[in-house]
């Protein structure tokens, strides 16, 4: 299975032009690349796991104002989400969800790079050869930006306005005065719109343009599960499957006890409860604070906007928390 994505992700590069096979010149050197890969799962109610490889540029060896100079690219905010599919409940609006196969490799490289090829994939007759990247790649630290620059330049050429309030969501007016929403997030993509047939079209231009994966009727994004009720125009948001993949991360089994309110009124911390005893100290150390804290961080900023009041007591002592906390 792991073979089979290798394959595919290599055909990928292929087929996008990424890179053309040189020899390196005198006085370059030349980056390495790795293998990273990642089982998915569409959803909750989805038994089918992919197997998804991708080859990664060893970022580590480039270097600021010779190698990159930008590296921020935007993603689209939780709240520009909710917002849309609260329009999408109120007006009964279609909504589909969309991922660019391989979104940066749509970027064009304005640096002269050069990558060794990978162990296994090595062109035969060309083994000494290396790799002149016309294309970014994942892992280098400008390929976020190239592509949310190309996808930029492609959204705006179909005549499609960027919000002034959040740079990823993209609209269209139609004739008969209703819209057509586009929200991006790296290489996720949700559209909705009152209109069949101009979300077809739209996906039709993003198909001749890009790589694209079909995902239908917008059911999971960001980690966010989406349920519908069409008869009472109510669109629900949860976290089921994240929450509970966090339980499992930090060990908490399902004996513990649940209860109705995030952070009892007459709890309270304080930084006094920092760390005395070497003993403690060691405690600590394999406790996953911070990761603990970023976890319901993630959690609140999506779904659960209850837990802002004890996430934001717990982050204050990110720095030096002791078992109390």
């Amino acid at each position: 299975m792991w073979k089979d994505a290798m394959v595919e992700e290599m055909s990928s590069l292929h087929k996008n032009d990424t890179w053309e096979q040189t020899e390196l010149p005198k006085g370059m050197k030349a980056i390495g690349c790795k293998w990273v890969y990642a089982k998915k799962q569409g959803s909750l109610k989805e038994d089918i796991v992919h197997y998804k490889a991708r080859l990664v540029a060893k970022s580590y060896a480039q270097r600021e104002g010779i190698d990159y100079n930008e590296v921020f690219s935007p993603v689209v905010k939780h709240s520009s989400i909710r917002i849309l599919l609260a329009l999408v409940a109120q007006y009964e609006l279609d909504r589909d969800q969309l991922n660019v196969k391989t979104a940066f490799f749509h970027g064009d490289l304005y640096e002269e790079f050069y990558m060794s090829q990978h162990i296994g994939f090595k062109t035969a007759g060309k083994e000494n050869m290396i790799c002149k990247l016309k294309k970014s790649l994942y892992g280098l630290k400008q390929s976020s930006k190239q592509w949310y620059k190309h996808f930029d330049s492609f959204i705006r050429d179909k005549k499609y306005t960027r919000s002034d309030y959040d740079p990823c969501v993209n609209y269209n007016k139609l004739p008969n005065g209703e819209y057509i929403y586009l929200l991006l997030y790296v290489d996720d993509m949700l559209i909705a719109s009152k209109s069949r047939a101009t979300i077809d079209k739209l996906k039709k231009d993003l198909f001749f343009e890009f790589e694209m994966k079909d995902l239908g009727e917008a059911k999971k994004v960001l980690g966010m599960e989406i349920e519908r009720d069409r008869r009472s125009c109510k669109v629900s948001l949860a976290q089921k499957g994240y929450l509970q993949m966090i339980l499992q991360r930090f060990n908490i089994n399902g004996d513990t006890k649940s209860v109705s309110t995030p952070l009892a009124p007459y709890f309270k911390l304080k930084a006094i409860i920092s760390l005395t005893t070497a003993e403690k100290c060691e405690y600590m150390t394999h406790v996953p604070y911070a990761s603990t804290v970023g976890s319901l961080i993630y959690t609140m900023v999506s779904t659960t906007p209850d837990l802002s009041q004890p996430v934001s007591m717990i982050s204050r002592y990110m720095h030096n928390p002791s078992k109390g906390h």
